[in-house]
């Protein structure tokens, strides 16, 4: 059995996640109520936020998912923006909220939000479980609903990778 997993000092560990999940998704529920919500994971980082968050919201959800690129195989956003999977449904006149793995620089979910405005949306909102504030580049940026303020470390784990590798692990690690 690889032991790779075991390598990767914990930044956050499992109890605190699961604890902010529910935090997020209880700031969620109070907000939109019994009104349906659109939730966009974006691929591939945010499917084990996603899965938890679903799990803990009371209103009826559809599920979305946006393929988007921005890292390739380095520690460091490129600043490029790839969508490599679209939405299969319309957003139009929906209540949306984009749900993010981590903002750095801010860059992805600028792109983002712009992307999906354009579809108009009802009600736009973001959620990030990571957010990198001390590193971010894009200009009046608001994040709705923000897991951990993190520093300007690499992390994996949860669903972050390094070269599709650390997904899995169930706490945030650092690889510093």
């Amino acid at each position: 059995m690889s032991t790779y997993k075991k390598d990767i000092p914990v930044f956050l560990t499992e109890a605190q996640i699961k604890s902010k999940v529910k935090e997020i998704a209880a700031e969620i529920n109070k907000e939109f109520g019994d009104e349906e919500v659109t939730l966009i994971g974006t691929l591939k980082g945010s499917f084990v936020f996603f899965a938890d968050l679903v799990r803990e919201l009371k209103m009826p959800t559809r599920c979305e998912f946006l393929g988007v690129s921005s890292y390739g195989h380095q520690t460091t956003s490129s600043g490029e923006v790839k969508v490599t999977l679209d939405l299969s449904a319309s957003i139009n006149d929906k209540n949306v909220i984009l749900i993010e793995d981590i903002v750095d620089t801010g860059l992805t979910l600028s792109f983002l939000l712009e992307y999906l405005n354009a579809r108009k949306p009802r009600k736009l909102k973001t959620t990030a479980f990571l957010f990198k504030k001390v590193a971010l580049k894009a200009k009046d940026l608001t994040i709705d609903y923000v897991g951990f303020e993190i520093p300007n470390r690499f992390v994996v784990g949860y669903g972050l990778d390094y070269a599709e590798h650390y997904r899995g692990l169930p706490y945030i690690g650092t690889l510093d």
